[in-house]
């Protein structure tokens, strides 16, 4: 079972980006269980998604203790209980610009892929709507689900503008895509 924690802040789109993500599982033929927590539900508040994938039915009806990846929509959540979640073995994406380094430094004894999704967003004309990009580096590294069945959940379900989504989802996984070369070089 892969296991997945979306953390955002309210109002940047983590919860769509657990629905997109889970549908676009679910286009596969994966089970998936997807459930959020909104904290204060507002604005700017800590607000998390929980996907699990499996072949089977899922049966398990809790928080996700260990998780796989983790999907952080900004880097001042990567502390305390999110990272309390993860393993030396846990996939971290995180919205930054910041190099690798920086988490390596930062955070040592975590794997962070830093992914500059708000860059990418505004070159696609979606503001700071960072979600489709952070999807993108996610399905890159953890290599699933396919970047076309990814693309095609965007085209179907993204609120609006889908095809600028679409275009930041794949260069996301670009950029993604590019880091994890170098640093397997």
């Amino acid at each position: 079972m892969l296991q997945i924690i979306i953390q955002g802040r309210g109002g940047q789109g983590a919860q769509t980006a657990g629905n997109l993500l889970a549908m676009a599982f679910f286009a596969q033929g994966r089970q998936v269980q997807s459930f959020a927590t909104y904290g204060g539900a507002r604005r700017g508040t800590p607000v998390s998604s929980f996907i699990r994938i499996d072949e089977r039915p899922i049966r398990v009806r809790c928080d996700i203790e260990r998780a796989d990846a983790i999907l952080c929509f900004d880097a001042s959540l990567l502390a305390g209980p999110l990272l309390a979640t993860a393993t030396p073995r846990t996939l971290v994406v995180v919205n930054s610009a910041r190099p690798p380094q920086h988490f390596a430094d930062a955070l040592p004894g975590y794997r962070v892929v830093p992914v500059d999704g708000i860059g990418i967003a505004r070159r696609h004309g979606l503001g700071r709507i960072v979600n489709s990009v952070l999807l993108g580096g996610l399905a890159r590294a953890i290599e699933a689900p396919p970047l076309g069945a990814l693309a095609a959940t965007l085209r179907a379900d993204a609120p609006k503008l889908k095809e600028q989504n679409v275009a930041a989802c794949e260069d996301g996984y670009r950029a993604v895509d590019a880091q994890l070369r170098r640093e397997a070089a």
